[in-house]
Formats: C-alpha cells, sequence, structure tokens
C-alpha cells in the first residue's frame, strides 16, 4: 500500500527535526523521488520517516505543515528576537512532563492533598529582596550550608530536595524522556515550569552545567511563585524587556547571590579572575552568576562586565560537560524522585496499572521497575 503525501510535508518534517534531505537520504534512498513526486513511499516507509524525523506520522498526510507552538507561553529569545519554531525535542519533552503533571495532580486530588500556597503566592510588582527572601525561608535555602558544600552538584542536589521537599516535582534530564540518542540543546531552552497549585512542576535541561542548572531552578521557581507557566531561557546576564522575565531573573539572582552578601564579601582590589571564582565557590553559583551580581553592586563598569562575561562565557561552552552516574539514581532526579516514588507506589499498590507506569517512567522492561521500587524503597 503506498501513502499519498505531499512534497512540502517531506521537507517540513526534515527541516523541523534539523535534518536535511541529503542526509535523511541516506536512510531513505527513495526520499528524492518522493520528494520531486515521482514515487511514493509505503506506509511502513512512511512510518519509518516519521520515526526518524520524530513527527507524528498524521501531520503527514495534511495539507499543509502545520504552525506548531509550544503549549505554554514562550519568553526564549536569541539576541532579544522571539525564537518562533521549537524542535520535536523540546515539544516531546513539554508534553511528556505534561502527561507526567497530569497523573500526579490527579493522584494528589485522591490523596486530599492541600494546595500548595506559595504557588501564585508572589505578584509582579512584589519585592525583590522581600520575595527572595520569603523563598529562601520556605525553602530552608540555608547560604552557610551550601558554602560548606564540596561541590556545585551536591548544592544542586541539595537545592532540588528543597524544592522537593515544598512539594515541586522537579525533573531533570539532558535527553527526551529515556531516549538517548535524542539529546537536549541547552541554546534552544534551559528550563521551563508547569505551574499547578497541588503538582507543580520544573524541568531543568540536564545537558547544561550544574552552575547554571542551579540558575534555571531558582528562575522556574520564581515563575511558581508568580503562579505562571513558561519556558525560558534563564541567562543571568540578561535583563529582558519582558516584565516576566526580567522579574524572575532578577529574583533567582537574589535567592542564590543576595545583594547584600555580594557587598559585604566582594573584595573590589582583588584580581578579579580569583574573586570571581572564590565567590563562585562561595555562593555554588556559575561565575557568570557572579559576574553580574558584582555589576549590580557597582563594583564593575558596564564595558568591564561584558567583556569579563563574554570572555568567560566562550571558555565555558569549550568546556567537556560530564555525564554518568548510577541509572536509578539519575533515573530519580529524571522524573522527580516524588513523581516516582508516587507513580511506582500507585502501581503496587493497584491504583495504576503497569503499562501507564511504564510508559510514563519510559521503561520497557518490568525488571527495571522492580529495582526502582527498590531503590526507593517501596515494597514490591
Amino acid at each position: 500500500m503506498r501513502a499519498q503525501v505531499k512534497p512540502e510535508l517531506l521537507r517540513w518534517a526534515s527541516e523541523r527535526a534539523g535534518f536535511g534531505m541529503q542526509a535523511l537520504s541516506r536512510r531513505f534512498p527513495k526520499l528524492p523521488d518522493w520528494e520531486r513526486g515521482e514515487a511514493r513511499p509505503t506506509l511502513k516507509q512512511l512510518e519509518s520517516f516519521a520515526k526518524a524525523t520524530h513527527t507524528p506520522i498524521g501531520y503527514l498526510f495534511l495539507q499543509e505543515p502545520p504552525d506548531e507552538r509550544v503549549p505554554i507561553p514562550d519568553f526564549r529569545t536569541l539576541a532579544n528576537l522571539r525564537l518562533e519554531r521549537p524542535s520535536p525535542d523540546l515539544l516531546d519533552t513539554i508534553y511528556l512532563c505534561q502527561q507526567r503533571q497530569e497523573w500526579f495532580r490527579e493522584f494528589a486530588r485522591t490523596e486530599g492533598r492541600p494546595p500548595l500556597l506559595f504557588v501564585g503566592s508572589a505578584k509582579l510588582d512584589s519585592g525583590i529582596e522581600e520575595t527572595a527572601a520569603a523563598m529562601r525561608a520556605a525553602l530552608r535555602f540555608d547560604l552557610d550550608e551550601r558554602r560548606q558544600m564540596p561541590t556545585w552538584t551536591e548544592a544542586l542536589r541539595r537545592f532540588i530536595g528543597q524544592a522537593d521537599g515544598l512539594g515541586v516535582l522537579v525533573m531533570v534530564s539532558g535527553v527526551v524522556g529515556s531516549n538517548n540518542s535524542r539529546k537536549l540543546d541547552p541554546q534552544e531552552f534551559r528550563g521551563f515550569a508547569l505551574s499547578d497549585p497541588v503538582a507543580p512542576l520544573i524541568f531543568i535541561n540536564g545537558a547544561d552545567t550544574k552552575a547554571a542548572q542551579m540558575f534555571t531552578l531558582a528562575h522556574e521557581l520564581a515563575h511558581l511563585w508568580l503562579g505562571q507557566s513558561a519556558v525560558s531561557d534563564a541567562q543571568a546576564s540578561l535583563l529582558p524587556e519582558n516584565q516576566v522575565e526580567r522579574w524572575c531573573n532578577q529574583i533567582a539572582a537574589e535567592l542564590l547571590v543576595p545583594l547584600s552578601s555580594v557587598r559585604a564579601e566582594y573584595r573590589m582590589r582583588a584580581d578579579l579572575r580569583a574573586e570571581t571564582d572564590r565567590l563562585a565557590q562561595r555562593f555554588k553559583v556559575s561565575t557568570l552568576v557572579i559576574l553580574r551580581r558584582m555589576y549590580d553592586a557597582g563594583g564593575l563598569t558596564r564595558e568591564a562586565f561584558w567583556e569579563t562575561y563574554n570572555a568567560r562565557l566562550r571558555e565555558l561552552h569549550a568546556m567537556p560537560r560530564s555525564s554518568g552516574g548510577d541509572f536509578y539514581l539519575t533515573l530519580g532526579a529524571r522524573v522527580s524522585k516524588r513523581f516516582a516514588r508516587a507513580l511506582v507506589t500507585s502501581a503496587v499498590e493497584g491504583r495504576s496499572s503497569f503499562s501507564e507506569a511504564l510508559r510514563l517512567l519510559g521503561f520497557k522492561k518490568m525488571t527495571t521497575f522492580r529495582e526502582l521500587a527498590q531503590s526507593l524503597k517501596v515494597a514490591f
């Protein structure tokens, strides 16, 4: 059986996935003939093409390419221009997180869990220092405790645990679902927030540096305090034109590195590189955040700030990023330990099907599910 598909849909699917037609032709030798309308793919071939380009197969039978939009407010920019076309990796990650959030929302309501009061508790005219202080208190975010932590990884793990303890589903992954061949690009997005009174969710792009993930988590928490969902490109250097993003960036910087602490600890006569590294280690944030706070504190001119910032940014882009770790510890971070524990418990107790649990966790084997249950100390 041959499928009727318009050539422009094939080109759209290829470009959407970031592939050139020539590259795909190596896998699908008849693709040039399909594109010219000289031949038609079989249904099986079209299914393979859809899978290769991460395209819902139904889209390929449309009369014209769909106008895909991110399903939540999209504040991502590049050189102050809004990014119009989301990648299938970003879209599929948001859709998966929405499914997980929907499941947890119903689970929480069934358990009679009350709304979380911090969600939507702030407004855009709320004071930056006052709101950040309230967030630190709610999260039990202790600056001195962080100072004692030897690595950014431990500090980030602790920060995620504090958000989890507050009731936030924090999911950190550098790939789409559990597909290690579909790596997420931090240049496209660093994270997003899905606000909800009982199931607030934050996704952090795990392909980013640990220090950058710290700022992203703080930024997305600010979105939850506003009660607003959004996908954003959280960058410490930016004061975006968008009022919401500007406020969230300011809150994130003040939460992680209070301006009063910077002014008290910043040694302006010290070597700039050494002082930047010292304060980054002190607050467990990226040197980019520290440079921004130095500028905010009046310790750097605008020209010196941007010159140093851009030089450091080039260094960070050239540095390799680590990966690996224990699979089950990684999975707990990928899907949120709070979510994983609830879903595994629900399946074990018979309230959810194992097939649904495997789908939401991204598993195919029950043996993997059993081992996850054991790691979460859920009796099975």
